[in-house]
Parts: structure tokens; sequence; C-alpha cells
């Protein structure tokens, strides 16, 4: 584009000057629009091919060769429009305080051509204050609009960034809870499988009707597993990048379901007995569903660690505003099979109680056995936001 526009404004020029020499300025006494005002012309005019690139190189150029255009004697004013253009570029790709230079350089330079062209000093100054006023103000103008594009730019940028960090940020959350998830379950019925496959192997021959109960408490929490497996898995496909908080809680189980759950878990051998006291009342679902899952991983942890004949108390208190939550386990032999421990069950349960204002102590109790307290405020339902 710029090259475009000194190549028509050098042709304007020129043609201009030789007709308007023809015309006018050949009865005014002007020197004739030869080679060398031609030269001249092309020399002010060209070098706005240069005006984004080299936006100094082109206002110099352009500017000398207008100072001694208008020193040869030639009418001046064909050769004005140039040096004013590459001053526009230099105020607005330039700071103030240069910009001001090229300014003060071009108010010279047409002011200089007004008294060539035998304007009086009062309007050469004029006109050289005016237009090189308005290139200005028109300039200045541009240069903030181009300062402000560029800082929103720069901000539509870092919005970005942001944006893309929040949600590696949800997407990790995301699987967090997801990993959290397949590991209570998974966790939970495997371990049972395993204590009840080696205790149907173990009575298999002394005991067939305890192996056969053994055997289908196997298959009951076989089933049991798939179906939150699939509840979960169907939250994921649903909820395709970012899954549905709200739908992966109803998906999962709460304290209603603890009955099953202590059930399962008496069929892997342990006395499980559990009570309630306060006023049970319905919970936030995320609350529900990290008392579950505590829950759960406490009997879990039961069931790898102290084996058949334990006796494992779990004891709800639900008080004005504080769920409180005891799991407690005593005696029990050694189970069946040795059963891998990740170590990372406890740091779960501490991150879930964490996640939902809570506290979680785990640890073994003075008078024998272990036991797992959880906490957790309690808000009404229609402040907690279902979560």
């Amino acid at each position: 584009m710029d090259s475009l526009l000194g190549c028509v404004m050098a042709v304007v020029t020129v043609t201009y000057g030789r007709q308007a020499y023809t015309a006018q300025y050949q009865g005014e006494g002007w020197p004739s629009f030869g080679v060398l005002a031609i030269a001249l012309s092309l020399a002010v005019n060209l070098p706005l091919v240069l005006r984004e690139r080299a936006p100094w190189v082109a206002f110099g150029i352009s500017c000398g060769a207008l100072a001694v255009y208008t020193a040869a004697d030639f009418q001046p004013s064909t050769n004005l429009w140039a040096p004013l253009l590459a001053c526009y570029t230099v105020i607005v790709r330039s700071p103030a305080r240069r910009a001001a230079w090229a300014a003060a350089a071009t108010a010279a330079a047409w002011a200089a051509a007004g008294l060539a062209a035998r304007l009086s000093a009062e309007l050469s100054l004029t006109q050289a204050a005016l237009g090189v006023g308005v290139v200005w103000a028109w300039a200045t103008g541009s240069r903030r609009l181009a300062q402000r594009n560029v800082q929103l730019a720069e901000l539509t940028a870092q919005l970005r960034r942001e944006q893309e960090l929040r949600a590696q940020h949800a997407i990790a959350q995301e699987r967090l809870r997801i990993a959290r998830e397949l590991h209570d379950v998974v966790a939970h019925h495997l371990s049972a499988l395993a204590v009840q496959a080696g205790l149907a192997e173990y009575v298999f021959a002394s005991d067939p009707a305890a192996a056969r109960q053994a055997v289908v408490s196997v298959g009951s929490s076989s089933r049991q597993a798939l179906e939150e497996m699939r509840g979960l898995l169907g939250v994921l496909r649903t909820g395709a990048e970012s899954p549905d908080e709200e739908n992966l809680y109803r998906s999962a189980p709460g304290l209603e379901a603890l009955d099953d759950l202590v059930r399962r878990t008496r069929a892997s051998g342990l006395d499980v007995t559990w009570s309630v006291s306060g006023q049970r009342r319905p919970l936030p679902s995320g609350v529900d569903l990290c008392a579950y899952r505590i829950v759960q991983e406490a009997l879990t942890n039961s069931v790898k660690h102290a084996g058949p004949g334990a006796r494992v108390s779990i004891s709800l208190g639900f008080g004005s505003d504080l769920l409180t939550c005891e799991v407690t386990s005593r005696g029990g032999a050694a189970p069946a099979a040795e059963l891998p421990s990740t170590g990372l069950g406890l740091i779960g349960m501490r991150e879930r109680a964490r996640l939902y204002g809570g506290s979680l102590r785990a640890g073994p109790r003075a008078e024998g056995g272990f036991e797992v307290v959880f906490t957790v405020p309690l808000v009404p339902l229609d402040t907690a936001g279902g979560a």
C-alpha cells in the first residue's frame, strides 16, 4: 500500500508541476519545471514507499528534499503534502518528544515554503501551524488508539491464558475427584472380593455351606461394584470434558446406602454394628457422599488389616450444625489373604474432609484397635447449593 501511495504521489506531483508551470507558473516568473525539478519532486514523494518500514528515513529524505526544492526557487506548493504524510507516520510511531522534533522540522519546511511562495510571514507561519497542528492532533489520536488496541490485545491474550489455566485447573480437579471415586469404589469392592474368595478357598472342604455363602457374597459384591462403576462411567460419557458435579454426586451412594455397605462388609467376616444419635436429616449431596466414602474406606481398611472376626462399630452423630462419624475396629484374626495397600486411603479421606471444611483423625486407640473420627459442619440445604 505504501509503495502504491509513494508512486501515485510522485506521478501526480510531476504531472501537476508540468501542467501548472505551463498554465500558470511560467507567467509568474517561476523557473522551468525541468529535469532538476522532476528529480527533486521524486525525492520528496518516493520515500513514502518506506513510510511504514523506516518512518524516520522516509521523513528525513522527504523533508530534506523539500528544503532543497524550495531553496532552488521552484514553486513549492507542488511538493508540500508528502513531508506532511511522512511526519504523520513518525508522530504515530515515535515517542512524543521525538515526534515533536519531526513536527517542528515539518513546520519549518512549510513556513520556508510559504515564504518562498511569496506569502506574508504571518500567513506562512499560520499555514505551517495549521497544517502541522492538524496532523499532530490526528496522529496523536491514532497513536493513542493504537496503544489502546495493543493493550486490549494484551489483556485479551492474558484473559485467554487465565481461562485456559482455569480450565486446566478445573479438569485437574475433576480428574482428582473421579480418581477418588474410582479408588473408593474399586478398593472397597475388590478388598471384599479378595477376602471372600480367600475365605471360600480356606473353608471349601471343611465347611461347604460357609464356602457357598462366601461365593454368593462374591457375586453380590461384584454386581454392586459393576453398578457403581456403570453409574460413574455414565456420568463421564454424558458430561463430555467437564462432567456435571451434581450428576456425579447423584449417581453415587450416600448414607442412605449404609445398610447395604454394612451387609456387604459383614459378608467379609466382620462383625459390624452401627447407630445414629441426634435428629437424622437429609444432607447436602456432596457431604452425604463424603461421609459415605469415608465410612466405606474405614471399613475397607478394617477388612484389609483387622481380618475376619473383628468388631467394627459405626456411630453417626447429627448435631445442630455438625455431623460426627466414628468408625472403630477391635480384635480380629489375621486376614485370610495379604492385601496390598497404597497408603492413599487415609490421604483421600482427609482430602474429602478438608473439601467440606471438616476434619479427620485416624490412628490406633489406647485400649487397642483403630479408630477414624470424621467431623464436618452442616449448613441448611438451601444455602449449601447441593454441594
